[in-house]
């Protein structure tokens, strides 16, 4: 399938927009007094934010490298 040049620099941009974003998301939320309990343990406020964190930034590494072998194919 051939991916015009357009669609495939919106999926490169949508992918690096998303790399971009969230590691200053992941700062504040690590920094968030929610994100450890008194014992200092991770609550499920941190975990969930780092399996969305993480999720979103696969995806975007994803669509990023599909815009890549879309553009150079």
């Amino acid at each position: 399938m051939q991916l015009p040049t357009p669609l495939a620099l919106i999926l490169i941009l949508a992918g690096v927009w998303t790399l971009i974003v969230w590691p200053p998301f992941l700062r504040r939320i690590l920094k968030d007094p929610r994100a450890r309990d008194e014992k200092g343990a991770a609550t499920r406020f941190l975990t969930v934010h780092i399996m969305l964190i993480s999720t979103s930034m696969i995806l975007g590494a994803a669509t990023a490298v599909i815009g890549v072998r879309a553009l150079i194919a």
